[in-house]
């Protein structure tokens, strides 16, 4: 689309002169008429005078450290910030929330940038600050580039990016993306190819990383992975320090989640109550031991009482640990949604309860902004009526994100009738 057109198409749609379904049937790219849908919804202003403030509450120097991008850093730099100095443009890193943690290439071009709040600690996520390559390409989980009046909103409208999520090469979650930012000439294929490289190298460096890295003890120790999934993983790091991730069964996922819990263990009549409500009997829980010891080893659990006979780890118990710890921020970070889902035992369903209505708890008592947004974006909490009326009416909540809760609300009691 020309880039007048485009220009003229933005002004109707956020004018209200045009509406969704214009724009579908239009010749806008359907990925960014779907992104100012987003944007529009979510009550991103058009006018906004930049990218607000990231609302997760850790200083930019302890997110950036911390983060697991920091360690491919003379990987960007040396494939794409030093050729950016010489072409005008910048490069740009954002943690997997759409925080930017790092920006740096033209001089000129980053503080001409500062203008659009183009800097560490500022919040470029979609809902934030509407359709954007990095926000929406984070948004999306897939590489993307946007091109001047392509953005939603208006002041970013100078600038074109192309933007390549990060994985990590391990779990295959989002840990953030690379992003280059300057003139149209930003926009092309060529770019992407080199930015997509890019990060083919980065991902390949974490690799390696895990590989020659010496973890510590805890790290080392066998990790089960039970949340926000359909099949729990049972994760070991071999004498060359490389980890293993096998699939378990529902049965066999809901029995190691009890005994983490249980370390004083638990008994094989007292765990056939735990795990189905409709009798089941010794003789199968005893089958399922035996069954689960072959994956996972002998020497993991022990007899009379069933029990764990090392440490392990869990993302179920890396919560419960926050939690403990009063970080509800840690807690949410390491939530990645129910515990086994799938699973029918009453004792895992209480389990999920708890710790869902824990984390619930302590995110509502903080009072943060960002955490309470965090947590409504969560699949399982769509529809938590009172998170949502608690930003609706939270003083410290911008704008936005109030008419946002406002129409949320409005969804939901038309929902419910």
């Amino acid at each position: 689309m020309p880039s007048s057109a485009l220009r003229t198409m933005h002004e109707r749609f956020v004018a209200g002169e045009v509406d969704a379904s214009f724009l579908l049937s239009s010749s806008l790219r359907r990925v960014v008429a779907e992104s100012w849908q987003r944007s529009l919804a979510k009550g991103v202003d058009p006018d906004l005078h930049g990218a607000p403030a990231s609302a997760v509450s850790v200083d930019v120097a302890r997110m950036r450290t911390a983060h697991p991008l920091c360690p491919a850093l003379p990987v960007i730099r040396r494939l794409l910030v030093d050729d950016a100095v010489e072409a005008g443009v910048m490069v740009a890193i954002f943690g997997a929330e759409g925080t930017l943690l790092w920006v740096e290439g033209d001089r000129t071009a980053c503080r001409q940038a500062e203008a659009m709040n183009f800097v560490p600690g500022a919040d470029w996520s979609e809902r934030a600050a509407g359709t954007n390559a990095p926000g929406t390409a984070l948004a999306l989980n897939t590489e993307l580039q946007i091109g001047g009046s392509e953005h939603f909103s208006r002041i970013i409208q100078p600038w074109s990016c192309t933007a390549v999520p990060v994985h990590d090469p391990l779990s295959g979650a989002a840990l953030g993306a690379v992003d280059v930012t300057g003139g149209p000439e930003v926009a092309l294929p060529h770019t992407l190819a080199l930015v997509r490289a890019t990060v083919a190298a980065v991902e390949n460096h974490l690799a390696v990383l895990r590989l020659t890295a010496t973890s510590p003890v805890e790290d080392d120790a066998p990790r089960l992975v039970a949340l926000g999934t359909d099949r729990a993983r049972w994760q070991v790091v071999d004498e060359h320090g490389r980890r293993h991730s096998t699939t378990l069964t529902g049965r066999h996922a809901d029995i190691l989640a009890l005994l983490s819990r249980h370390p004083e263990g638990l008994s094989a009549d007292h765990l056939a109550v735990l795990l189905d409500e409709n009798d089941l009997d010794v003789v199968t829980v005893r089958a399922e031991m035996s069954r689960l010891r072959k994956v996972i080893g002998a020497d993991v659990i022990g007899s009379r009482p069933y029990r764990l006979l090392g440490e392990i780890t869990s993302d179920l118990g890396d919560v419960f640990d926050a939690l403990r710890a009063g970080n509800a921020a840690a807690a949410l970070s390491h939530y990645r949604g129910p515990l086994l889902r799938q699973s029918v035992s009453p004792a895992i369903a209480r389990l999920r309860t708890e710790l869902s209505t824990s984390l619930r708890s302590a995110v509502m008592a903080s009072k943060d902004v960002g955490l309470l947004r965090r947590w409504l974006e969560l699949p399982d909490s769509r529809d938590d009526r009172r998170g949502w009326e608690a930003l609706r009416d939270s003083a410290n909540a911008p704008p936005a994100a109030r008419a946002e809760a406002t129409g949320h609300l409005a969804g939901l009691d038309f929902e419910l009738a």
